[in-house]
């Protein structure tokens, strides 16, 4: 990577718009301003969890009200075919590049982003992620799934890649002193981005939709158009603090605190040390535990309770008519709903706890809690007390979501926050291998069991604790983290000070409301209400 590839447009002296050095907080700037700008990104690209939104209608897309089916049709002629509607499984490849590309996209250009600043790593992201649902909506268009899969898959995935650990490192340095609640803020609106993106997504449609076409690629320029702005805004409003700036109040820990290291560890050297590895394994067993199931949560629980989900106790879910194939079908979007608003509120309350208790404690808490849960009170509660099922994966999922969202403050208080957004990135090929492991093997053991002809009822114990086992594998890996060895620290920097002298003058972080920390809170702030209230609305049908 060229160093003018670093330097801004225009300007090879380093001092460009998007240059890293033009995003150095000017004095008095209100460190409140960045939460909403990570938010803004994350929230956009958070959007890849409700892709799932799309499946159905664009499995009709030629035949509007019913899929033209074409029964010899392989993967490779869905690429291209114009006269055949695609498969749903054809379709959720897409979501496959999303996280393997973005997992990718993170660790190749994780350094880049560390020299380039979160102002330009921002900006491509937008670009990417809302160009590629541009060219994916061509591809709808045109019928070529070939055109959605590289738009959204895997130009969209770059942007997910990018804008997810773009402001990681921006946050950790503006709070140092609350670590997990900075980071914990901005990946709670990627949990979030579904909740907002799905219920418009699918308003859009429905407007869109016409005797001649289901509304999608409609819906996909809409989408991109309001996203390119937000996320623009957000990556624009991104500041960086002065070099050696602290907190007015806040002194960095001392070396007696050997869990918050003093010292940076250079981006070569995070890999090499055991320390990045298990905490590479802690991810990788959390999410390979969560992911599979929750794809399959609505199927599972009426497999599981049947007719209870629609007061015909005693109707099996294979009897079902089509009547309550839609009823059971209801209260399964509910329960995902429900998941999906512990999902989010547990990237920031575990990610806030770990403040308090600490990181290496927090995993332990929720890999231990995540292994009784799904090892012991998941099976004994499967198809027998409705509520409290339920209750057992919400919980689940708050965990799955909060290991999410402590992982970047965990790498911080290892390796230093000077290389963290980078080396996050790297962290994040656990993500996409977790991606690909958790569901593969949660779909073969279902398929398995219901292929022998294990009743639909027994078919999720034994799954329950293979996940209960991995989570236990995370929590052994947890415990043998330790402080990384002083051979990989960089030479020691200046201890951080509360203020700092640039440019003549001093920098210090204000905390009081303005007019401009209240708009740019109620710009990501109000969306969220109104994605809380319409998954709310879902998830109610679980109390009738």
């Amino acid at each position: 990577m060229t160093d003018t590839i670093d330097t801004g447009i225009g300007n090879a002296s380093g001092h460009g718009f998007l240059s890293r050095a033009r995003t150095v907080a000017a004095p008095g700037f209100n460190r409140w301003l960045v939460p909403p700008c990570a938010l803004a990104i994350h929230l956009c690209i958070g959007m890849a969890y409700g892709f799932s939104v799309f499946w159905l209608p664009l499995s009709r897309a030629i035949g509007i009200t019913d899929p033209v089916a074409c029964p010899n049709l392989s993967l490779l002629g869905a690429l291209t075919t114009t006269s055949c509607d695609w498969r749903v499984s054809d379709l959720v490849w897409t979501y496959t590049l999303f996280f393997v590309v973005l997992g990718g996209a993170a660790a190749i250009w994780g350094g880049w982003l560390e020299r380039a600043g979160a102002r330009k790593a921002g900006v491509v992201a937008a670009f990417c992620w809302c160009g590629g649902m541009g060219i994916a909506a061509i591809g709808v268009a045109m019928h070529q799934l070939w055109l959605i899969w590289i738009g959204s898959g895997v130009i969209g995935g770059i942007g997910l890649g990018l804008g997810y650990i773009s402001p990681v490192s921006t946050l950790i340095k503006w709070f140092p002193d609350r670590r997990g609640m900075a980071t914990g803020m901005a990946i709670m609106g990627f949990g979030g981005g579904a909740m907002i993106g799905g219920p418009l997504a699918d308003l859009l449609m429905k407007h869109f939709a016409s005797a001649t076409g289901v509304g999608v690629w409609q819906t996909f320029l809409v989408l991109a158009a309001v996203y390119f702005v937000f996320m623009m805004a957000g990556a624009i409003g991104y500041r960086v603090p002065a070099e050696g700036w602290a907190p007015a109040g806040w002194t960095a820990p001392t070396s007696a605190k050997a869990s918050i290291s003093r010292f940076n560890v250079a981006l070569s050297d995070a890999h090499r040390t055991p320390q990045f590895w298990l905490v590479w394994l802690v991810l990788f067993f959390n999410v390979s535990a969560s992911i599979g199931i929750i794809g399959i949560a609505s199927p599972m629980l009426q497999e599981l309770f049947g007719g209870r989900l629609i007061d015909a106790p005693g109707v099996l879910f294979t009897a079902f008519d089509d009547d309550q194939k839609k009823a059971a079908a209801a209260v399964g979007a509910g329960f995902v709903g429900a998941i999906s608003l512990f999902n989010i509120g547990g990237r920031f309350f575990w990610a806030w706890l770990s403040d308090r208790i600490g990181r290496k404690p927090l995993f332990a808490t929720i890999l231990v809690a995540g292994a009784l849960l799904y090892g012991l009170a998941a099976p004994a509660l499967a198809g027998t007390t409705l509520g409290l099922f339920i209750l057992v994966f919400c919980i689940l999922a708050s965990m799955y979501g909060g290991g999410f969202a402590t992982a970047p403050a965990y790498l911080a208080d290892l390796f230093g926050t000077k290389y963290v957004g980078a080396i996050h990135g790297r962290l994040l090929t656990a993500w996409s291998t977790a991606g690909v492991v958790g569901p593969l093997l949660v779909a073969n053991m279902r398929d398995r069991a219901i292929a022998a002809g294990v009743p639909r009822g027994d078919i999720y114990p034994p799954i329950f604790w293979v996940l209960a086992a991995m989570l236990v594998a995370g929590f052994v890996a947890n415990l043998f983290v330790r402080p990384v060895a002083a051979k990989f620290h960089m030479p020691a920097d200046d201890a951080p000070r509360a203020v700092e002298t640039v440019a003549g003058g001093t920098v210090a972080a204000e905390t009081g409301t303005s007019p401009i920390v209240i708009f740019a809170w109620l710009a990501v702030g109000l969306p969220i209400l109104w994605g809380i209230y319409m998954t709310l609305s879902k998830a109610l049908i679980l109390l009738k």
